[in-house]
């Protein structure tokens, strides 16, 4: 197989040793909050999944390749067939070079190859676990992500939490929310700690699953974090105290909302006003949302919009009460001045987080001595 080592050699040691381092859906009925949940966005950003990197890098291997002798594929498939050991430069490459679902077969062989070969060694600084899960997010092999990473003969090859977020990413999308736990309970089971990404996943599974025992996971899986010192993610406790309202809870609504650290935000202001409604305290759900109501000649403040099934709630409280003009006025002002959304709570929920950019550290910038012109040592050699 000398082609196979020239193709690893000539590849992996100049480009991939580089990469390495590098719910709520209408309230006029009674059963308003046990409906569908529509929304499916995703809900890791940019930031953890990486795979606009993970797509670079491919097309940096695909072009360090081009015009070499054979067919990389076709090499490691016949390579595999004589039961030959699988070298990591060359693994690195095939995870690299799958484009089509159907390479997925071969991508799946060889990491089960590799991990039984090498499961008790250490891998160095590469972790193939994120890398595998970024290519099936690429392909879209959400079930193949799923049965690789909770194959108990794969255990100790997705050793970091960012592999089984993805994949747990992976399947909310798709609305697989069983299959979402099942992973959550093998990564539990294999010992690894929850990072506050898998906190805030865990949480939204939960919440789209809305039954008794997911609702108990979720309380659990909070109260757990903060018996450890953790803090509890904002997104994680909106989902919580969401799932809490859909469960009719109140109360445990009220006491996970203040654990909000931003209570300023649209998705905590609605979700406040939802927990006062349904607990009864209309007066202050209407106290709270004229304070949000914008004054007159406002251009430059910030709009806070109200979802139209909130306000749709309070009407429906009202209905009949001393309450009910007033609250129709004040929603009819908030309409006229634009405070209105369509937007449901569920989408406001699962909104998809923006991309974050790294901050530029000043500290590593050289400092220029004023005296010599030269760039400044902390410590003399």
């Amino acid at each position: 197989m000398a082609l196979l080592g020239r193709f690893a050699g000539k590849c992996c040691r100049s480009l991939l040793s580089d990469f390495s381092k590098g719910g709520f859906c209408g309230v006029s009925q009674p059963g308003w909050l046990q409906c569908c949940i529509e929304a499916k966005r995703h809900l890791l950003s940019e930031n953890v999944i990486r795979l606009q990197e993970f797509q670079q890098k491919k097309l940096a291997v695909a072009h360090k390749i081009t015009g070499s002798e054979g067919n990389f594929l076709e090499l490691f498939k016949q390579k595999m067939q004589r039961n030959e050991l699988i070298l990591r430069d060359e693994l690195k490459l095939l995870l690299h070079l799958c484009e089509r679902p159907e390479d997925m077969e071969i991508a799946r062989e060889a990491v089960f190859r590799y991990n039984k070969e090498n499961r008790f060694l250490m891998h160095g600084d590469f972790r193939f676990g994120p890398v595998f899960m970024r290519l099936c997010y690429e392909l879209e092999q959400e079930e193949l992500a799923a049965a690789t990473i909770t194959d108990k003969d794969m255990k100790g090859f997705f050793i970091e939490p960012t592999s089984f977020n993805i994949a747990i990413d992976m399947l909310f999308i798709k609305g697989s929310y069983k299959r979402a736990m099942d992973i959550l309970r093998t990564m539990k089971d294999q010992g690894l700690s929850f990072n506050k990404d898998t906190v805030m996943l865990a949480t939204a599974v939960c919440y789209k699953l809305n039954t008794a025992d997911s609702y108990k996971t979720c309380t659990d899986l909070i109260e757990e974090q903060q018996t450890k010192g953790q803090m509890i993610p904002r997104r994680a406790c909106c989902f919580a105290v969401a799932l809490a309202l859909r469960q009719n809870d109140t109360e445990k609504a009220r006491s996970l909302y203040l654990q909000i650290l931003n209570m300023h935000g649209k998705l905590s202001l609605n979700l406040k006003v939802v927990i006062l409604t349904m607990a009864g305290d209309v007066s202050g759900a209407i106290s709270l949302i004229l304070a949000a109501r914008l004054p007159k000649n406002s251009f430059f403040v910030k709009k806070m919009e109200f979802s139209q099934e909130v306000v749709d709630l309070l009407l429906l409280r009202t209905n009949g009460s001393q309450l009910q003009k007033e609250v129709e006025e004040i929603v009819s002002q908030l309409e006229e001045d634009g405070q209105v959304t369509e937007q449901t709570l569920d989408n406001m929920l699962c909104s998809t987080p923006g991309w974050k950019r790294k901050p530029f550290l000043m500290e590593n910038r050289k400092k220029i001595s004023q005296r010599t012109l030269r760039p400044q040592q902390l410590f003399s050699e």
